[in-house]
């Protein structure tokens, strides 16, 4: 009887994980006008998940606009190109097919390992262990918790110094379904440990700045994506009187709050929330940053899919007044980044290089003093997007790494 319980229980949790089965990615590339009121209607009339850019708002001429269409629709999608006579592709022919391909590196799936997508609770066992390994390097600090009560752990690396020391803020996955993110966060913690003591550039760092690491922003939403909907992108919150889930934390930020490239829709997958910091996770981390402001000289937030090194602003199209140092040093980490597997990136302001943003954690840190504020976008540039294989996680970090000590080296250089 407990047996046939138990796989009863299985069964419900099986059933209750969302699946793709026959659904598609098409990248669409529109020339006309028409071409982009064609796109915005389809996504009214639809159910479309926007992949790049992040909404139907954000579509103009002349850009690549990748979505994820349900298998319901995916022949009524290709009649409707076809009559549009709108360039497109496929890009994922089967989402399902995808997304049970990611995990193309064998590691026992219970353990830790730096070349998988690691569950929450195995990243938060690691936490425990890791934070514990050297004490003379590393300590951690909970600096808050999550909607759903999961504790917020910020990694703060660096020789134990009887002084404060300027520091550098780096986050991972603010958007659940960026798995690739994550995984850097993770892979950075490994290389300053192991690397500390070795490398010279490492070691001169951690001796002469800390650097906090925020393993997992959106905790909650990273959960789902393993347990409920692989696709999930904003938090998990709730809200009396709407059925709609979560807001967006990478535009509930309060720089030039719910403006362009957000929604006031609590529907929409980019929800600006019901007030700045309205989401707990933004909150938690805002209040770190804004307690620790004096000794914060760089922040550092990582997403995917793009290839793309920005900085502010994101939220208006004026030119930062650090503008052109902000660029010199984003062309040399892109370069770095580039020396190793020929990946290209582009670099420059949020708002010119891709599409306007409000609402976003870098221009936030920018605002609020920390001159040196950086959004990646990693790999790829679309041919798997958030579907990245895990056989590309080594590759994508090394070559991250690249980017990231090229530009704490250069702030250790020039502390402001």
């Amino acid at each position: 009887m407990k047996i046939l319980l138990l796989l009863g229980f299985v069964a419900a949790t099986l059933a209750d994980i969302t699946r793709f089965d026959g659904e598609k990615v098409f990248r669409l590339r529109p020339v006309l006008d028409d071409h982009v009121t064609l796109i915005k209607d389809l996504a009214d009339s639809m159910e479309v998940d926007f992949w790049s850019p992040e909404s139907a708002e954000l579509v103009t001429i002349d850009i690549d606009v990748d979505i994820h269409v349900p298998a319901t629709h995916t022949d009524m999608v290709y009649t409707i190109l076809q009559q549009s006579n709108m360039d497109y592709q496929v890009l994922i022919e089967d989402v399902q097919a995808t997304i049970d391909a990611q995990a193309d590196n064998k590691a026992s799936p219970r353990a830790h390992s730096y070349t998988k997508y690691n569950n929450w609770d195995t990243i938060q066992a690691w936490i425990s262990s890791i934070s514990s390994s050297n004490p003379n390097l590393i300590s951690r600090q909970v600096i808050g918790n999550t909607y759903e009560g999961r504790p917020m752990n910020v990694l703060k690396l660096g020789k134990k110094s009887s002084s404060t020391k300027p520091s550098i803020f780096l986050d991972c996955g603010i958007h659940a379904r960026e798995w690739i993110s994550t995984a850097f966060c993770q892979w950075f913690v490994k290389e300053a440990l192991s690397t500390y003591g070795s490398d010279s550039q490492m070691t001169s760092l951690l001796d002469e700045m800390d650097v906090y690491v925020l393993p997992v922003f959106n905790i909650d939403g990273y959960d789902f994506t393993h347990n409920g909907n692989r696709m999930w992108r904003k938090t998990r919150s709730r809200r009396s009187g709407s059925s709609c889930i979560g807001a967006d934390p990478n535009r509930n930020f309060d720089a030039g709050w719910c403006t362009a490239g957000a929604s006031s829709n609590p529907c929409s997958d980019t929800f600006c929330g019901y007030s700045p910091e309205s989401e707990i996770e933004v909150k938690n981390v805002a209040d770190f940053i804004r307690r620790n402001k004096s000794t914060i000289k760089a922040y550092l937030t990582i997403h995917s899919y793009s290839q793309l090194l920005l900085f502010p602003y994101s939220y208006t199209f004026q030119l930062a007044e650090h503008h052109s140092e902000l660029m010199k040093v984003a062309e040399g980490a892109s370069e770095a980044l580039r020396s190793l597997y020929g990946t290209q990136y582009t670099s420059g302001p949020g708002a010119a290089t891709i599409y306007p943003a409000a609402g976003g954690s870098d221009d936030w840190a920018y605002d609020l003093g920390v001159k040196y504020s950086y959004t990646f976008e990693l790999r790829d540039t679309g041919r798997y997007g958030f579907l990245l294989p895990e056989s590309q996680i080594a590759p994508t970090c090394e070559e991250t790494m690249l980017a990231v000590k090229y530009i704490t080296a250069y702030v250790q250089k020039n502390l402001y």
